[in-house]
């Protein structure tokens, strides 16, 4: 598929469907680019086609089927739009560090494509406007789903959650404060084994 130089084209692209429940153009809001007028199209649509797939397929189908409704609150950026971000400091990384991360259609230094999108959980809210205890979600993810990287917030649980194909990372990391920083990642001694002990409370409230 080409890059869309229409608004048809471009509508045709938003209706590719990744999955049982998401769309691309799910993921195609940015406030950046909203705001800035910079528009927020792949590049390359089919490796972001492809690794949006991916993220969809192997980590946001099985939390909607688990936990039901998710919001996106930011998935891809184009370049331009990360590069803008990123220089304007508005929560942006740099290029680089975002390939195969918010970037979907530019793979990695290592050659790996992949896709982040922040999402909130909605079933989650309530236990943790109670709790805080934002580790609950953080350990159920990780023992169940073939996450690369997450990264906790404190505005709703919002998370960046990153797929990338290849053998996933699987680092942990918050800025939930007063305990954030990292969590867990490969060599730390809470990567293996089971961790139903955080999260049990939790899904005791769902019913």
């Amino acid at each position: 598929m080409r890059k869309p130089g229409s608004m048809r084209a471009l509508e045709d692209m938003g209706r590719v469907r990744l999955s049982q429940n998401f769309f691309l153009r799910d993921f195609l809001y940015s406030e950046i680019a909203s705001l800035y007028g910079i528009p927020n199209i792949p590049d390359d649509p089919d490796l972001a086609i492809a690794a949006g797939r991916g993220l969809c397929e192997h980590l946001l189908e099985p939390l909607w089927a688990r936990f039901g409704r998710i919001s996106i609150r930011s998935a891809y950026r184009s370049a331009a739009v990360n590069d803008f971000g990123n220089r304007h400091k508005l929560n942006c990384s740099a290029n680089e560090k975002n390939f195969a991360g918010h970037i979907w259609d530019h793979r990695d230094a290592g050659g790996r494509m992949g896709a982040t999108a922040s999402i909130v959980v909605h079933a989650f809210l309530p236990y943790y406007e109670r709790t805080g205890h934002w580790e609950a979600l953080a350990w159920w993810v990780h023992d169940h789903l073939p996450y690369a990287d997450i990264e906790f917030f404190p505005k709703l649980c919002a998370f960046n959650l990153q797929w990338k194909e290849g053998v996933p990372a699987r680092r942990i990391y918050s800025f939930i404060p007063p305990r954030r920083g990292l969590l867990t990642k490969r060599g730390m001694g809470n990567w293996e084994g089971r961790h139903e002990a955080e999260y049990g409370e939790w899904l005791g409230t769902l019913g």
